[in-house]
Order: C-alpha cells, then sequence, then structure tokens
C-alpha cells in the first residue's frame, strides 16, 4: 500500500513501487521525493515511512528490507542508499541469491532534524538521531549520537552541532 499525503510533491520522474507483501509506503504532508528516486519494497516485511517537510534529493534508492523510518525535516542529498537489509551469504555450498535474507537488524532509523549528505550509504541497524549530520560519501551501519558530525569510511566522529 502506498499513501502519499495530498501536500507531499512526488516528481513524475521518480519510481515507487508497490509491496507484494503488504508492506506500506507512507510519504507524509510537505514532502518532496526529487527525480529519479526509486523506492522499491524488497528483502524483507518493513515499512518506509516518510515524515513532514523531508527531503528526498535526485537518484537515491531506498530499499524497504526490515523497515526505513524517516523522521521529520530531513534533508537526503542527491545519490544515497538505504539498504534496510543484508543477503545471507555464508554457506559456500550454495548460491548467494538463493540463500536469502540475514536476520534483520532492526531496519533504519532516522530521526528529526538529519542531514545525510551526498552518496551515503546507510545499512540495516543504523539509527541516526536527531539533528546529526553525515558527511557526503559515508557509510553508517550504527548509530550516530544527536548533534553530532560523522563522516567518512569507517564512520569518524568530526564535530558536534552547538
Amino acid at each position: 500500500m502506498i499513501k502519499i499525503a495530498p501536500s507531499a510533491k512526488i516528481s513524475p520522474y521518480s519510481d515507487i513501487e508497490d509491496s507484494v507483501r503488504g508492506t506500506k509506503i507512507i510519504i507524509s504532508e510537505g514532502v518532496v521525493i526529487d527525480s529519479f528516486v526509486k523506492i522499491k519494497p524488497v528483502g524483507g516485511y518493513g515499512d518506509v515511512v516518510i515524515g513532514e517537510n523531508s527531503v528526498i534529493n535526485s537518484s537515491c534508492v531506498i530499499y524497504s528490507g526490515n523497515g526505513v523510518n524517516i523522521g521529520c525535516n530531513v534533508a537526503v542529498a542527491a545519490g544515497c542508499t538505504f539498504g534496510a537489509t543484508n543477503h545471507e551469504y555464508r554457506d559456500a555450498s550454495k548460491l548467494i541469491m538463493s540463500q536469502g535474507f540475514r536476520s534483520s537488524k532492526g531496519g533504519i532509523i532516522i530521526e528529526d532534524d538529519v542531514w545525510i549528505g551526498a552518496g551515503v550509504v546507510i545499512l540495516d541497524g543504523a539509527i541516526l538521531r536527531k539533528g546529526c549530520v553525515i558527511g557526503a560519501m559515508s557509510l553508517v551501519r550504527q548509530e550516530v549520537p544527536e548533534f553530532s558530525v560523522y563522516a567518512g569510511n569507517p564512520l569518524a566522529l568530526i564535530g558536534m552541532r552547538r
């Protein structure tokens, strides 16, 4: 089920797929989804919820997996990937594609007033606390404290918002 609030602005060049498993995609009031954004329910039973007045810029991909919850007033720069699932791969006697998905690490949670720079990859189990900033081209797979500024791969603290 896809639910889009009346005041949301969704580019006609975005691609939001409906779930075949019954998961939800909820896009709240004032949200902006730019061109070439892909939202794909795959790899789990989690919902995608995008909070009020958040902006998802061009060429971002959101895989629902174990759930992606984006808070209010979140700014996501171009080219980010949200991968809320992981393939199973450990059994070398089987093809990776036939092994399904690993157990959930809790999906992806992004609290309010977060800024995510261009090209960031966010993985299952990541929690971005209120007001944090993630620098461009970073890899996030853990909890990031509120009002902190992190960047890189490996992700490192580079400052705090005051």
